[in-house]
């Protein structure tokens, strides 16, 4: 067994001795064996080699690879040592921090891949180049250095694309989490993991996650769930969202999925499917307003003030995140009731009600009846916020349908 500390900077030369740059990274397949898949190697300083590991020859004071390599990209399910586990808190499904990952130890023999991880003080030792020291320090002592580790079977691989290692005991305080928190975990993750993920919740848990997911994950899942499994989210889900799913998927499979609901179940879920597919973009405005989740009241106000001028109206101000995904809203009432200092996110609602801009304009607006609402934001497949839509607008729709026959 190797640690990393113990390769992160060694030179690494091809065969015949040119030195091609230093180990910077490794990069692991996330997965119940973490295979070492690729070496990232630093040939300038800002410049980068990727390679398959398949061409690592052999590791001594020099990192040995074949000359003929040849450079490859991140592919998916493989993530970064360094960026996604080195250094990161070790925490349970609740959150608490427990410990720190100071080293990583890698099995070279039978494979190379992930053992599991050094949390102890002997992690910390080995990058400072001063473990051996400390070793001979305390057997003077007579006292024995043990080292902390953690074994990869004892880490849940859910939370590293989101930079935390998680531990996967008591997987029950999954369901401890808001279905909109897990379902943003999920996202970051892939399809596989994701169903094996949905497979250890209760049944009806799961499915509030899946309603929760973007529509183009949604779609993704449905087309690799069976048919008996799709029927049995979809006698869960709220009509409406299960319309938006179906209209993503082949039609036979549809119309397979369909067949096996209860009568009742299927006239509603036929009737949503014959509704005008008019494209509900031809009736959304961009006369809206967005802050970050770390904006202050006082932040607000100022932006509504300069930004809003010549709006209509304003009712809902919307937060999302750097990649304009929607993550929250909350109504200027709500926003006057706040102290100046208070940031967006500890007032804001996260369980948002949206539509899709493949949504047909007749289910908006049962959602806009069903919830009271005036307004519902209009998200693409991957939750990025594209206009809102208003009670108004759909109204006149229909009046012009009607007065055109």
């Amino acid at each position: 067994m190797i640690y990393f500390s113990e390769l992160k900077g060694k030179e690494i030369c091809t065969e015949d001795d040119i030195k091609v740059g230093v180990l910077e990274d490794l990069i692991f397949l996330a997965s119940e064996k973490p295979n070492i898949t690729k070496l990232v190697i630093r040939d300038l300083p800002n410049s980068k080699l990727i390679i398959p590991v398949s061409y690592l020859r052999k590791i001594n004071s020099v990192i040995s690879i074949k000359k003929d390599y040849h450079t490859v990209e991140l592919e998916e399910n493989e993530l970064y040592l360094v960026k996604n586990m080195l250094d990161k808190q070790i925490i349970d499904l609740q959150g608490n921090k427990i410990v720190r990952v100071n080293d990583i130890a890698i099995q070279d023999k039978d494979g190379f891949y992930i053992a599991g991880v050094d949390i102890g003080i002997l992690g910390i030792l080995r990058w400072l180049k001063l473990e051996n020291i400390f070793t001979k320090i305390i057997s003077a002592l007579h006292l024995k250095a043990t080292s902390s580790f953690l074994s990869w079977a004892d880490i849940q691989p859910l939370e590293l694309t989101r930079g935390q290692v998680r531990l996967r005991k008591e997987e029950k305080k999954l369901e401890k989490l808001h279905p909109e928190d897990l379902a943003d975990y999920l996202e970051k993750t892939n399809i596989i993991n994701t169903k094996k993920i949905l497979k250890m919740l209760d049944e009806k848990f799961a499915v509030e996650v899946i309603s929760k997911l973007n529509i183009s994950f949604q779609s993704a899942l449905f087309k690799q769930f069976s048919t008996e499994k799709a029927v049995k989210v979809v006698k869960l889900i709220d009509p409406d969202d299960a319309v938006d799913i179906l209209l993503t998927i082949p039609t036979k499979k549809r119309e397979q999925i369909v067949s096996l609901l209860s009568t009742e179940k299927i006239k509603e879920i036929n009737h949503l499917l014959a509704l005008s597919r008019i494209p509900i973009g031809s009736l959304i405005t961009t006369e809206f307003l967005t802050v970050l989740p770390e904006n202050t009241v006082r932040e607000v106000i100022d932006k509504v003030k300069k930004g809003t001028s010549d709006f209509f109206s304003l009712i809902n101000i919307y937060v999302v995140n750097k990649d304009n995904q929607l993550i929250g809203v909350f109504n200027i009432h709500e926003l006057l009731l706040q102290v100046s200092d208070r940031a967006v996110y500890k007032f804001m609602t996260q369980n948002v009600i949206v539509v899709h801009l493949t949504t047909p304009v007749e289910i908006a607006m049962r959602k806009m009846f069903k919830y009271k609402l005036v307004h519902l934001p209009v998200i693409d497949d991957e939750k990025r916020l594209q206009g809102i839509i208003s009670i108004a607008d759909t109204g006149n729709y229909f009046l012009q349908k009607i007065n055109h026959g």
